[in-house]
């Protein structure tokens, strides 16, 4: 005679439950078939919802008044959206911030730009560093121009010229630069970023740069005329000369002066009229 403990008992008396599926344990057809219906409708539902956000026409830049301007000081917020060339309406996400910063900092009066798209609302974001109109540029002396000479433009410190078209609509309270440049070319570039930075450190005012004559720079300065040469390298020793000179006007009359020559900063010379 057998016997069982309560807990053997208990034990034989649970029912066994047939396998999920069939005997190896893997589900059914039927649920793998649902299941793979459920995995292609969502990777439909996230094709088409892509799609869709991609070719949504709310998220396009229809004209200018999408595109905001910041940092602009002297150039005017309109004629900063007419640099850019786009064709409209543009796909926001189609755009590439990086050329169109690259294509504002190819023309001469922006130094660097930076683009930022914003989806909702749909609109362009420009932040622009201006470059600094320091210097205005005149045309050569003419027959026609000695009385009124024409204002081709602006110089940077850099030496790049600005062209006047830009700052036709210039703020009110930005002041444009008073010295002026006379005969400026475009290989003077080198030359010219060395010459302002003296210039604009110099203790005399100087009015005026006339670079038309190669072998003589001259300057304008409230102590007359100034020749320097062609030697730019003199140039630090010349200006120092220049503002021990400063008493000048106290000793001479300033009106029978023609002009001071410092070409040679070792032996300045004062030419008077005759």
């Amino acid at each position: 005679m057998r016997f069982y403990t309560h807990s053997k008992l208990k034990e034989n008396r649970q029912p066994k439950l047939p396998p999920f599926g069939n005997q190896t344990g893997k589900p059914p057809p039927a649920f793998k078939f649902w299941l793979e219906i459920c995995r292609t409708l969502l990777i439909t539902g996230i094709a088409v919802s892509a799609y869709w956000a991609i070719t949504l026409p709310d998220w396009t830049i229809k004209d200018r008044s999408q595109i905001k301007i910041e940092g602009d000081r002297l150039l005017s917020k309109d004629g900063v959206r007419k640099l850019i060339s786009l064709s409209y309406p543009q796909s926001i996400l189609e755009l590439s911030a990086k050329q169109l910063s690259q294509q504002l900092e190819s023309t001469a009066p922006i130094a660097k730009a930076m683009v930022t798209r914003q989806l909702l609302p749909p609109s362009l974001t420009i932040e622009i560093e201006e470059r600094q109109p320091i210097a205005l540029v005149l045309s050569p002396l003419s027959s026609a121009a000695i009385s009124r000479p024409e204002e081709l433009g602006f110089l940077d410190p850099n030496g790049i010229f600005l062209p006047k078209s830009f700052y036709t609509h210039v703020s009110a309270k930005f002041e444009l630069p008073t010295l002026k440049v006379r005969g400026y070319r475009e290989q003077d570039r080198q030359s010219w970023s060395q010459i302002y930075q003296l210039l604009d450190r110099s203790t005399v005012d100087i009015f005026e740069v006339d670079w038309q004559n190669p072998s003589n720079l001259v300057i304008f300065t409230e102590l007359g005329q100034v020749y320097l040469g062609a030697d730019h390298s003199q140039l630090e020793a010349q200006l120092r000369v220049l503002a021990q000179m400063g008493q000048l006007p106290e000793r001479v009359d300033a009106s029978k002066i023609d002009y001071i020559d410092l070409s040679n900063p070792q032996e300045p010379a004062i030419q008077m009229r005759s």
